[in-house]
């Protein structure tokens, strides 16, 4: 992990960072992210520790249902690519290779890094995506339950009103008609 410089500014363990020339610390997300985390392990060369974090993420219970699905084949890359970069970072005989060899493995390494930090922010993006998909299931479970509560309610009041109130107003009715009847019936018949 980082060590800590002062004024927030992580330093990095050998000065690994340099190895990743145009890196810029703002692309390693927030110090307390997952995507931060793994990066600065590959960064800092510890590739087991990374690795062996990756696997116990895809591992993990998770509170949503289809979390593995969607985050494993992007674990599983990563996996592959801090792989690669450990290789292309520890390539045996380095030193005896012309410059043009070694300048096309400092090549891979960085593309290999910028494919893996592409890899742990779509892990990220997963995760958001999961949890605003549940937040929409839970609202709309809510609106589901509130729009029921309304509708017996509604249906509660009519039949109560059809039942009550609106037997009373029948006999009301019917009562003034018969009176009315008898009135014509009694001054015409």
């Amino acid at each position: 992990m980082p060590i800590s410089r002062g004024m927030g500014e992580p330093a990095f363990r050998n000065q690994s960072l340099s190895k990743v020339n145009d890196l810029d610390l703002s692309d390693l997300g927030r110090p307390d992210s997952f995507r931060y985390n793994i990066l600065t392990m590959v960064i800092n060369e510890e590739y087991d520790r990374a690795i062996r974090t990756l696997k116990e993420f895809i591992e993990s219970d998770s509170a949503y249902p289809n979390f593995r699905m969607k985050i494993e084949r992007y674990a599983l890359h990563s996996i592959d690519l801090i792989y690669a970069i450990r290789t292309k970072r520890n390539f045996p005989g380095l030193g005896n290779l012309t410059r043009t060899k070694q300048q096309e493995l400092r090549e891979k390494f960085k593309e290999h890094f910028k494919e893996l930090r592409f890899m742990m922010k779509k892990i990220e993006d997963s995760v958001e995506e999961l949890r605003l998909n549940d937040v929409r299931s839970t609202g709309i479970v809510l609106k589901a339950f509130l729009f029921s509560l309304i509708i017996i309610f509604v249906s509660g009041v009519a039949l109560d009103f059809a039942q009550g109130l609106g037997s009373s107003i029948s006999i009301v009715f019917h009562e003034q008609a018969d009176r009315a009847f008898e009135f014509v019936f009694s001054k015409f018949f």
